[in-house]
């Protein structure tokens, strides 16, 4: 690792920000619940993909006391596509807590925050920093790509004590003043010109003076080998009687928990088993509309799923019947089941 100067970097970082940074909807003002809000929507997700749902949300839930009384169902439909549904589940979680605990104001002590349901450390720097003009660092994946590139650092950033060395080093060096804009800085130089995918764009960088990873950007920042997924196989069932189809709740814990899905099982079925399992289940079926067959990864499993569309003869009680416009407008299906439901095109 190259050691350098790092109180140079609000001084560069700062002015290059001013006249680089994007026109993002969260950045129109310093309203803490929009901060938190947009980090939130922003892990994980890409930030043209957030900018609708952003809005939506805030129009449907404008501040912390309507997202505290928020039915489920309508939670889990605004974000519906979003995936990691668990962080909508501790928005609310921290909602009541802030309405409960501290009158509906948002705390702006970084330890405070710090102890919310569903703030770690880097959103509690972020929400300090850009709400509260706090000098608290918010290190996430593009911060420590920039700063092991900007060292020719090869230690894993996915170790847990790099990313608090980093986060303890940025700390000496934040600055008093407009310390919220330096770390916006920071993530914007990761998120657009010291990118994660492809070459950086080096002869736009700010700090290329000083940058000691130019040439070998490749090979940075190094990351700890990734555990293989586990595979799981499911058979999917999207069952038709009449115009409704069948959908049930996934159980209130464990993953897509409180959710909607087709009814489904694991391991695959050929078609022969799957229409036997729909006469078990007291379905009748009548007729084989297509098969297809689909995959899903999350963060450590993967599922392969086969789906049958099927037609039936009977609304078995054991499932909740929609139309496909009553679907789309009051079950949020997550995207592994979802992109069943799109094969049916528009309701």
């Amino acid at each position: 690792m190259k050691e350098i100067q790092l109180e140079f970097l609000p001084r560069v970082l700062l002015p290059w920000y001013e006249q680089n940074r994007r026109d993002l909807p969260w950045r129109k003002d310093r309203e803490p619940y929009h901060i938190w809000l947009s980090e939130i929507m922003l892990q994980q997700t890409r930030v043209e993909a957030v900018k609708g749902y952003y809005a939506r949300f805030l129009q449907e839930l404008p501040d912390l006391a309507s997202l505290a009384v928020c039915d489920d169902e309508k939670l889990h439909k605004l974000w519906e596509g979003l995936g990691y549904y668990s962080r909508v589940r501790n928005l609310k979680k921290c909602a009541n807590v802030i309405m409960e605990e501290y009158a509906g104001e948002f705390p702006s002590d970084h330890k405070t925050v710090l102890s919310l349901p569903g703030i770690g450390p880097y959103t509690a720097g972020a929400i300090c920093s850009i709400a509260f003009s706090k000098p608290t660092p918010a290190v996430d994946g593009n911060v420590l790509r920039v700063m092991a590139r900007l060292r020719a650092d090869d230690a894993p950033i996915d170790e847990p004590a790099v990313k608090k060395r980093v986060e303890r080093e940025l700390a000496e060096i934040y600055p008093m003043e407009n310390p919220g804009a330096f770390t916006q800085a920071l993530m914007e130089l990761g998120a657009t010109v010291c990118v994660p995918n492809g070459a950086p764009q080096c002869e736009h960088c700010p700090c290329r003076e000083f940058c000691a990873g130019q040439e070998n950007w490749q090979t940075l920042p190094v990351k700890l080998p990734k555990r293989s997924k586990k595979q799981e196989y499911r058979t999917v069932f999207v069952l038709r009687c009449e115009d409704q189809y069948a959908i049930e709740k996934r159980p209130e814990k464990g993953l897509l928990a409180g959710l909607w899905q087709f009814p489904n099982l694991s391991g695959f079925l050929e078609l022969d088993e799957a229409i036997a399992w729909c006469r078990r289940e007291n379905l009748r079926p009548a007729g084989v509309e297509r098969m297809v067959e689909r995959s899903h990864i999350f963060t450590h499993i993967r599922w392969d799923m086969r789906c049958y569309y099927l037609q039936v003869g009977e609304k078995s009680p054991a499932y909740c019947w929609k139309t496909l416009k009553e679907m789309d407008e009051q079950a949020a299906l997550p995207t592994a089941f979802r992109q069943f439901r799109e094969e049916l095109g528009n309701a």
